[in-house]
């Protein structure tokens, strides 16, 4: 279960072994500590005691805070949970090594395979109904072997030799992908394409929401396995950048965030917004409430269907045991279609 605060003004609080959100002394809900998974802060004016904040961490539930356009701000953790040391001195380690390489490598090839099979997906449907749309997206995700093929044959000894060559691949072939998506967007929405950050166009707005909520569901799976989040390999290393979030994320986001909420569009959800251009109120719920839905949804994996949350924390926990060299090899997620 989990606990989404995101009215102005309101205040979460701890009464006998509840979280209770209260707004100008009128209870809004009440979520036992024992039933719950995390905590989402969306956006300001949200106050929450240190009994709350005490409480949630004795019992390592984690408490997300994002802001009203999607971009993750800060989490807390229990004390507990950030006290390993082996591991992140492997994963330090790996950087500098084959390891790091294969990782990176990895990380790319996920997300190749993941945008691929998001396009099959979307055609499947469309053969009969749509077939000028069933053959745009068909072919763009044909084209992905020539991309896989590419990141393959890519050599070097550390990551740094082969980073801007791998982010050259994936910047060229998310922009085949996202061409096809634009054909599947409502052309009322008026998609200019895709922008990541300051983007004001609704549709853009939404995945980037989307793509925060999922931020601090990878970052959580990635401190669990004892990795540090600031430590990565396919993006290079910047202060204040979680890198390695960035790279787990690439293996997720068309399964756990473009492929609902496209969904969500092409069955004629209206998005809403306020005055200045935000998302509204209604929409930013809706967003978080299907995500962490699709994060319940069952893929394929290691033999059988599993649910894309346990799913998560396994591909952290492999970083782990593959860079203690536990494990002989990382093989990246790629959802089925």
């Amino acid at each position: 279960m989990e606990l989404i605060v995101d009215e102005r003004g309101s205040f979460i609080g701890k009464h006998q072994g509840r979280l209770r959100v209260t707004k100008d002394n009128e209870r809004l809900r009440e979520v036992p500590i024992m039933h719950l998974r995390q905590v989402i802060i969306c956006g300001g004016g949200v106050a929450i005691s240190s009994d709350a904040i005490r409480a949630c961490s004795e019992e390592g539930i984690p408490i997300h805070f994002i802001s009203t356009n999607g971009t993750p701000q800060a989490s807390l953790y229990s004390a507990g949970l950030t006290g390993t040391v082996l591991t992140r001195r492997a994963q330090l380690r790996a950087y500098d090594g084959p390891a790091g390489v294969t990782l990176a490598r990895a990380f790319t090839l996920g997300k190749l395979g993941n945008q691929a099979n998001l396009l099959r997906y979307a055609a499947k449907n469309r053969k009969e109904t749509a077939p000028d749309i069933y053959e745009q997206l068909m072919t763009a995700a044909g084209e992905v072997v020539d991309y896989q093929i590419a990141v393959e044959r890519l050599k070097g000894e550390t990551v740094d030799e082969i980073r801007d060559e791998l982010m050259g691949i994936e910047g060229r072939y998310a922009a085949r992908y996202w061409k096809a998506i634009g054909a599947l967007v409502p052309s009322e929405l008026n998609w200019p394409g895709r922008e990541t950050r300051g983007a004001t166009d609704p549709f853009n707005q939404v995945l980037n929401y989307g793509y925060g909520v999922l931020y601090g569901q990878v970052e959580h799976a990635i401190v669990l396995a004892g990795l540090d989040p600031y430590a990565g390999l396919l993006h290079a290393d910047r202060p204040g950048k979680p890198s390695l979030v960035l790279d787990l994320i690439e293996e997720f986001r068309q399964a756990v965030v473009d492929r609902p909420l496209l969904g969500q569009l092409t069955r004629g959800w209206q998005i809403g917004r306020e005055e200045d251009g935000r998302l509204d109120q209604p929409t930013r719920e809706r967003i978080v409430t299907k995500v962490l839905e699709r994060l319940e949804s069952t893929e394929p994996y290691e033999g059988k269907r599993q649910p894309l949350r346990h799913i998560l924390q396994c591909q952290a926990r492999h970083i782990a045991t593959f860079v203690r060299g536990e494990r002989e090899n990382y093989t990246p997620f790629v959802m089925g279609w």
